[in-house]
């Protein structure tokens, strides 16, 4: 199973680095990141493997979602399925 991360907020240092380490400490695998600064902003999509995850994705997503917030930043991490769901309609 599969995870889309999505990170929006005003570009600093380390916001890779932070991201990929809170995946690391769930045991999310990050397979593929796109990202790119528009002006100062930044934005960030990565596809992560949550089949050996630590936590229940809905945990997993919470907690993504308050380190985004510490950071000044926007994370949503949606499960792979509703991803493609969306995108049908």
């Amino acid at each position: 199973m599969r995870a889309v991360i999505s990170v929006i907020g005003k570009d600093m240092t380390g916001i890779l680095a932070k991201v990929s380490t809170e995946c690391a400490n769930a045991n999310a695998n990050v397979i593929e990141v796109s990202q790119t600064i528009l002006q100062e902003m930044f934005a960030m999509v990565m596809l992560v493997d949550i089949d050996k995850l630590n936590q229940e994705l809905t945990d997993f997503a919470d907690h993504m979602e308050r380190t985004g917030k510490a950071m000044g930043m926007v994370i949503h991490v949606m499960h792979e399925d509703i991803f493609q769901a969306m995108h049908r309609i």
